[in-house]
C-alpha cells in the first residue's frame, strides 16, 4: 500500500475509534422532587419562606459540553404554598402575582457559562407577574447517575439567585418588607422516554 494511503487509512481508523461527540439528552423534571423556595425579611422581625412545588420542566443536558445545555420550566402561579391562606390570597392578588391574569411563572435559559467541574451560571428569561427580565442562577450539578428505583439516567441540580420584587411590579410594602427575595431551587430530572 502507498505510504500516503496507509497514513490516511490509519488516520481514518483513529478518527472512527474516537467516541462520537455527545448531543444534549432530554430530561423531564420530577415534579415530586423539584421545588423553588423563596424568602424575604418582614419588618426586621422575621424571615418568611414560601414554596413552589409540583411543576413541570425540561432540561436538555449535554454531559460533554454543559454550556450547550438548556432548561425551561413552567410553574403554575397557584402552585405556591405559603402555609397561611390569607397570605396565599394576598399573593394571588394584583398586588403581587396577579394570578387571574398571569397563571404561569416561566424560566427559559438563554446562556450557560461553565464556572467549574460541576458549577455554572445559567442566564435566562424569567417571566413573573407578566413581566420578563433576565436572571442569572448560580447552579451546581449535585448528581448525575442511574436512579436506583427508576432505573434510568437521572440529574440533580441546586441553584440560587436574588430577585428584586419591584423589578416585577410586586413592590408593595418596600422597604418595610424587603425588596430583595432570596431564591433557592432544588430539582431532579429523569431521562425522557424515547
Amino acid at each position: 500500500m502507498n505510504p500516503i494511503h496507509a497514513a490516511a487509512a490509519a488516520a481514518l481508523v483513529a478518527l472512527t475509534a474516537l467516541p462520537a461527540a455527545a448531543d444534549a439528552v432530554d430530561y423531564d423534571l420530577d415534579p415530586g422532587h423539584s421545588q423553588v423556595l423563596f424568602s424575604y425579611e418582614h419588618l426586621g422581625f422575621s424571615t418568611t419562606w414560601n414554596l413552589f412545588s409540583g411543576w413541570q420542566g425540561k432540561i436538555a443536558f449535554d454531559a460533554e459540553d454543559p454550556a450547550a445545555s438548556s432548561v425551561s420550566v413552567s410553574i403554575p402561579t397557584d402552585a405556591l404554598f405559603t402555609g397561611w391562606d390569607a397570605r396565599f390570597e394576598h399573593f394571588m392578588s394584583d398586588a403581587f402575582f396577579d394570578a387571574a391574569n398571569n397563571d404561569l411563572v416561566t424560566f427559559t435559559s438563554t446562556d450557560i457559562e461553565v464556572t467549574g467541574d460541576d458549577t455554572a451560571k445559567i442566564t435566562g428569561d424569567l417571566t413573573l407577574n407578566g413581566i420578563t427580565k433576565p436572571v442569572v442562577l448560580d447552579a451546581r450539578l449535585t448528581q448525575h447517575a442511574m436512579h436506583p428505583m427508576e432505573n434510568r439516567d437521572w440529574l440533580g441540580f441546586y441553584a440560587t439567585t436574588t430577585l428584586k420584587r419591584s423589578d416585577f411590579d410586586m413592590g408593595e410594602y418596600v422597604p418595610a418588607v424587603s425588596d430583595e427575595v432570596e431564591v433557592r431551587i432544588s430539582i431532579e430530572a429523569g431521562k425522557a422516554a424515547n
